[in-house]
């Protein structure tokens, strides 16, 4: 019974019963379709049938009689350019579908390619706004040369102050004003607090 059951499964395919046809490999025969339709498709193959024909026109024509193995009519001629026209159709057709598959799946991964391609542009596009962007609130070097300038005025005029105190004390100092401090007093200096006194 469990082998009734495994026999009718229909998750798997049947043994083929009857005649067994020979197997043959698709490709090696589509390669070798594919080797006659060029070859039929050069303009060798032309002149070597016109050859061909021509000498079996001549000797059926000419030869002697009891030579002659296609007198006129040439029916045998005939029948040979009509299995010659029956293979090679066929066998050119085979080709062009192979040719048309090889077609499509260039054509697929022409497609792909583009599709990265474009996808990479994107990126790169976006990631050049971006950069635009950021590059827009980065300091420039005109705007660093602009603020050193600054701050080196701001540090001149400190200096200046600086000296013109120093003159000053040493004037008091002189007329016995007061004794000379060994630092001015300054508001750049956290010596003093604002009203004079020392801090701490």
């Amino acid at each position: 019974m469990a082998e009734q059951r495994r026999a009718e499964r229909l998750d798997q395919p049947r043994e083929p019963r009857g005649v067994k046809l020979p197997r043959f490999d698709p490709e090696a025969f589509g390669r070798w379709s594919e080797g006659i339709a060029r070859g039929m498709g050069t303009a060798n193959f032309i002149v070597y049938m016109t050859v061909v024909i021509a000498i079996w026109f001549v000797w059926n024509t000419l030869a002697p009689t009891n030579l002659r193995f296609d007198p006129y009519t040439f029916t045998f001629l005939t029948l040979v350019l009509s299995l010659q026209a029956s293979y090679a159709a066929p066998l050119i057709l085979l080709a062009q579908n192979r040719q048309a598959d090889r077609d499509r799946v260039s054509l697929e991964e022409d497609r792909r390619r583009a599709t990265l391609q474009k996808a990479d542009t994107e990126y790169l596009a976006r990631e050049i706004a971006a950069l635009r962007i950021a590059m827009g609130e980065v300091a420039t070097r005109d705007f660093l040369r602009s603020e050193l300038a600054r701050l080196a005025e701001e540090l001149d005029e400190a200096a200046q102050r600086r000296q013109k105190l120093e003159r000053r004390q040493q004037e008091k100092a002189r007329r016995g004003g007061g004794e000379a401090l060994d630092e001015p007093r300054d508001d750049l200096d956290g010596d003093f607090a604002r009203d004079g006194r020392p801090e701490g």
